[in-house]
């Protein structure tokens, strides 16, 4: 039985990146229409203030899913310099594995 640990590392990175997007997503939306529940119902403010709450839950959204985004992109262009001098299976002096 062979296992392959960097696919199945490679696999579950993806899935959790996904759920970390999809939370990403939708917690400012659910954050920001949450307040605006509270503040019909505890101060009277009119419904229109979930078109506000909305709009600004879907700015955070977008904002928090551009900064995962960015992140990613990081990551593989650091990925892709560590990797870009050496050839698969040479091992360097100062590094190891």
């Amino acid at each position: 039985m062979n296992l392959d640990i960097r696919g199945t590392t490679k696999l579950l990175n993806g899935i959790a990146l996904i759920g970390q997007l999809g939370l990403s997503l939708l917690m400012p939306l659910l954050l920001c229409l949450g307040g605006c529940y509270l503040l019909v119902n505890h101060t009277g403010v009119g419904p229109w203030i979930y078109l506000a709450g909305f709009v600004l839950g879907l700015g955070g959204s977008f904002s928090t899913a551009y900064g995962v985004y960015r992140s990613v992109v990081r990551r593989q262009e650091r990925h892709r310099g560590e990797n870009a001098g050496r050839r698969r299976g040479e091992i360097s002096v100062s590094r190891h594995l």
